[in-house]
């Protein structure tokens, strides 16, 4: 196995031991960005900073390098969170939005640790329903701000979801050229919905 296709398999299923409250990641230390560098900031930093985003992210892009159609998928899927957002933003809720978001972490990594190519418009259903989930929950940091680092926000979110989604599907496509041994990518998966499942428990469990 080559070792730096493993060190990211272990390097994803390392990150469920270290999992973070799916609520406490904000750039701005939970006040609202007033500005367009902050809205920018925040828009660019905040699914990253959240491990249940970026699992989440990544989990899409390996699923999607399965595809032909690969990029056409991960783009849907940030589309579908950008509507997320743009619903919570409308003033709809969502009761147990983090709960849901965490069950759909669970739901990607069980969808990368099986390795089963899933139909490319089964793919499409379930990257847009997780990116709606996802896209709701993002969409909390920056409700009620003013117009411009409103935009700034979305306009920073729509790059690092791409960036991160087309660059993990890339790299699951690379590493599968490299090699047939799909143990790295099913470690991430396992990776995955270990973050997942501690985000659940983290929510179910106050003070976990």
């Amino acid at each position: 196995m080559n070792s730096g296709i493993g060190r990211f398999g272990l390097a994803m299923a390392a990150l469920a031991v270290t999992a973070g409250p799916a609520s406490a990641h904000h750039v701005m230390g939970g006040r609202m960005a007033a500005t367009f560098g902050e809205g920018l900031l925040s828009g660019l930093a905040h699914p990253i900073i959240g491990l249940d985003h970026f699992a989440a992210v990544v989990a899409v892009g390996c699923l999607a390098a399965a595809h032909i159609a690969g990029v056409r998928l991960a783009v849907g899927y940030v589309v579908a969170m950008m509507v997320g957002v743009a619903v919570h933003l409308q003033g709809a809720t969502l009761p147990g939005s983090e709960i849901l978001v965490a069950l759909s972490v669970i739901a990607l990594g069980v969808a990368l640790l099986r390795q089963r190519q899933m139909a490319a418009g089964a793919a499409l259903a379930l990257f847009a329903a997780v990116g709606i989930l996802h896209g709701y929950a993002l969409g909390e940091s920056i409700y009620g701000a003013e117009r411009t680092p409103l935009y700034a926000y979305l306009l920073g979110l729509a790059v690092i979801q791409s960036v991160v989604v087309l660059g993990a599907m890339y790299f699951a496509r690379m590493m599968w050229r490299r090699s047939d041994d799909h143990t790295p990518l099913r470690l991430a998966g396992a990776g995955i919905a270990g973050i997942g499942l501690a985000i659940l428990v983290q929510q179910i469990v106050p003070g976990v």
